[in-house]
């Protein structure tokens, strides 16, 4: 099925290889809550790493698309629905543990 891909809620997306499904729900978060890894100060503004129901990966974190995004490695784009987004890394170290190697 390329350049097809069929979403939880049967509709099949044509154009690009991969399409983010907005019918698929909060599976299990990846890694530590943001308060045990001290990054948040209890407000609405925690970064987090979630799987998803459909196997793909949420990330919550600063968008800084508009300062990063005008540095952008050889080949590396953004496309007009994606934003560039950043965690802390000591999150995305204790994600590893979850992320499964294949």
């Amino acid at each position: 099925m390329t350049g097809q891909q069929a979403r939880s809620d049967g509709v099949v997306a044509v154009g690009r290889p991969w399409e983010a499904d907005a019918g698929t729900g909060f599976s299990r978060r990846l890694g530590k809550t943001p308060q045990e890894l001290g990054v948040t100060t209890d407000n609405p503004d925690c970064p987090d790493i979630w799987e998803l129901g459909n196997g793909d990966i949420a990330v919550i974190g600063r968008d800084l698309t508009e300062s990063l995004g005008k540095n952008l490695p050889a080949g590396v784009s953004i496309g007009a629905d994606e934003r560039l987004v950043v965690i802390p890394r000591s999150m995305m170290i204790a994600a590893k543990p979850d992320i499964p190697n294949v």
